[in-house]
Formats: structure tokens, C-alpha cells, sequence
């Protein structure tokens, strides 16, 4: 019993999407159609994109970076900067959790040394600029991924719908950050990386994150993607299929059978759809607030044509509560678990912040 409240309380969006799986089957018996309601490229796009970036992760790539940037800092305020900064832009290209995973344990790491006056509001700025800067690419998030295929959105148009927001949403953080106290410090970093021996493991990976983006804007097909990536991970490094998120993978799946029987319920399809009429971009929001973005917008995509309101929303959505994306859990467990935290603290600095951005970018998206 122990084992299955652990499992629940770390894959609580898969055991819900399983169990509305499960509930739509009584009302839409399982059949051949099934297979058709899951998005196969989005599945194996995200599987390829996990094994890319668990290499990159095991090589220390993103250490390395952070560790030469965080050299330069000659007071909080620039570390601060630098830290919001490797998080907001690394967010783009290796997901918004990956970008948190590698950085706040980095932020923990350091504020120790010189001092955790700042390290709460720095860990919450990260975790805005993770969920802003995942937005502005198809790969930075889950939720992306899924609407960039589902809707079909051409690579300039997807820019189009998202940069206004996260131009807005990113300079309000480096104004945050800029009008922050100064304090001297002296930052210096032991861990030291040397590629010299890694090369080619390093340019296999590379090699595997442009197949991926190939493949996500569809130059390349998914199944050679997945095919070449697959079969070079048995050969070369089989030990990183381990490190996929299958429970993720498994949310996905759960939710694609959920949505598509209840594509298959008339009255429901129908009333949904009219109810969501005008009404696309706050159903969005709020939804992800209650059930996080990822199955706000599997759900939500599937009664509307409206791909701009529901791509913003779900990703604005991303910010406010703490369950409004599981990055922001994310870092929150990670800042919990260091020495002297203050969860309850945290969660209020966190909450301020996020109420206000959530405000701001709501009127942004309104008015741009």
C-alpha cells in the first residue's frame, strides 16, 4: 500500500488520466478505433527528444555551461541574471523540466555560499522564466509539441501566435532582476569538464536533437526518426532508455483515449464545443490551473479549430498555481528537499509572483 500511494503521488497525472481512460470505456467500448485516436508522432517525437536530452544531461553539457557563465557573476544581482537566464533560454530547446532539473539544484548549490536572502525569489523567477521560455519553441514543452502537431502550425505562424507574449513576459523578469539589490560576491566553481574524450558522444547527441527538430518540423518522418534514434541508442548507449519518461508517455496515452471517446459521444462533443465558443482562452487557463496545462490542452484542442487561443492559454495557463505545470512542482520539491528550506515561505513568494505574471500575460495575450 505504501509502494501504490509513493507511485500515486508521483504519477498523479497518469493515474488520472488512466482512470478517465478507463470510466470513457464504459461508454465507448474498446475497439479497433482506439489505435486511431493516438497521436503516434507526438509519442515517438517525445521519446526521441528525451533520449537526446538524458545524453546530454549524462555528458554534463548543461553543467558545463552554467559553470563557465556563473564564473562571470561579480555580484547577486548578475548571478541572478545568468542563472533566469541559462534556465529561460535552455527551457526552449530542452524542456522547461529538464531546464529546472539542471539549474535549481545549481541555484541551491551556490545560494548556500554566499547566502539564501535571494534564493527563493531566484528559484521562482526561474521557474517563470522555464515556463515563459518553454513556449517559444514546438520542443520547449509537452503541451507545444502536441497542439503544434494536432493543429498542423506552420513553424512562422507557431512564432507569430507565442513571441508577443514571451517578449512581454521575459523583459518583465530582467526588470525584476535588474532593479534587485547588488551584492558583492566572488563565485568560483572546482567541477571542471573536459569534451575532449567525449566528442563523438557528444556529436551523436547533437546529431539526435537536429533529427528530432527535423522531425518536428516535419522534413523528416516521425518513424525514421524514431527508427534511426531507437536503433543507434541499443548500439551505442542502451543504459539512457532508462531515463525516458514512460510515465509521461503513458499520460499521453491515457489522455488520447479519453478525448477520443468522448469525440464519439455527440452530445458531449457538441456541447462542448458551443460552450467553448469565445471562450477558448480563459477555458484554457483556468483548466490548466485545475489540471495542469499538458491535458488542458489535449482535451480542450480537440472541441475547437481556435489553435492560437488554446496554444496561449495552455502556456500561460503554465503559470499560477502550482499544479498549473508540473515544472513549477518540479522545482518546488527540489528547492523543499535543500538544507533550511522553507516550503511555506516559498509557496507564498511563489504565489505573488505568479498571480501577477498570470495577470500580466493574460492582458498581454488580450492586447497583442
Amino acid at each position: 500500500m505504501r509502494k501504490v500511494i509513493q507511485f500515486v503521488k508521483k504519477e498523479t497525472v497518469l493515474v488520472i488520466a488512466v482512470v478517465l481512460a478507463i470510466a470513457s470505456m464504459i461508454l465507448v467500448p474498446p475497439s479497433k478505433q482506439y489505435f486511431n485516436y493516438i497521436d503516434y508522432s507526438v509519442i515517438g517525437i517525445l521519446f526521441c527528444l528525451m533520449l537526446a536530452v538524458a545524453g546530454f544531461m549524462e555528458l554534463g553539457v548543461l553543467d558545463s555551461i552554467s559553470a563557465k557563465l556563473i564564473t562571470k557573476a561579480r555580484n547577486v544581482k548578475i548571478l541572478r541574471i545568468i542563472l533566469v537566464n541559462c534556465v529561460f533560454f535552455s527551457s526552449m530547446f530542452f524542456t522547461n523540466d529538464v531546464a529546472l532539473i539542471a539549474f535549481v539544484p545549481i541555484t541551491i548549490g551556490i545560494f548556500h555560499f554566499v547566502g539564501r536572502e535571494k534564493l527563493i525569489s531566484t528559484v521562482v523567477l526561474e521557474t517563470i522564466a522555464a515556463n515563459i521560455g518553454s513556449m517559444l519553441t514546438p520542443t520547449g514543452n509537452p503541451q507545444n509539441l502536441y497542439l503544434y502537431s494536432f493543429y498542423h502550425i506552420h513553424i512562422l505562424d507557431f512564432w507569430k501566435m507565442v513571441l508577443p507574449v514571451g517578449i512581454v513576459g521575459y523583459l518583465v523578469i530582467m526588470c525584476i532582476l535588474l532593479v534587485s539589490k547588488s551584492g558583492s560576491i566572488e563565485v568560483s566553481t572546482k567541477r571542471q569538464f573536459d569534451f575532449n574524450n567525449k566528442k563523438a558522444l557528444l556529436a551523436y547527441f547533437c546529431g539526435i536533437f537536429i533529427l528530432c527538430v527535423l522531425t518536428v518540423l516535419r522534413v523528416i518522418d516521425y518513424r525514421i526518426c524514431v527508427a534511426i534514434v531507437l536503433v543507434s541508442i541499443i548500439i551505442f548507449d542502451r543504459k539512457l532508455l532508462k531515463k525516458v519518461d514512460y510515465g509521461l508517455l503513458l499520460t499521453f496515452v491515457a489522455f488520447f483515449v479519453f478525448v477520443g471517446n468522448i469525440e464519439q459521444l455527440p452530445i458531449v462533443k457538441d456541447a462542448l464545443s458551443h460552450f467553448l465558443t469565445g471562450r477558448v482562452l480563459g477555458t484554457s487557463i483556468i483548466s490548466s490551473q485545475v489540471i495542469s496545462n499538458v491535458p488542458a490542452a489535449m482535451m480542450i484542442s480537440r472541441f475547437t479549430d481556435d489553435a492560437q487561443n488554446v496554444l496561449l492559454g495552455v502556456n500561460i495557463g503554465g503559470i499560477g498555481t502550482l499544479i498549473a505545470s508540473l515544472a513549477s512542482l518540479i522545482s518546488f520539491k527540489l528547492y523543499a528537499k535543500s538544507d533550511g528550506s522553507a516550503p511555506i515561505k516559498y509557496l507564498g513568494v511563489f504565489t505573488v509572483y505568479n498571480v501577477a505574471f498570470l495577470i500580466l500575460l493574460i492582458f498581454a495575450a488580450i492586447l497583442l
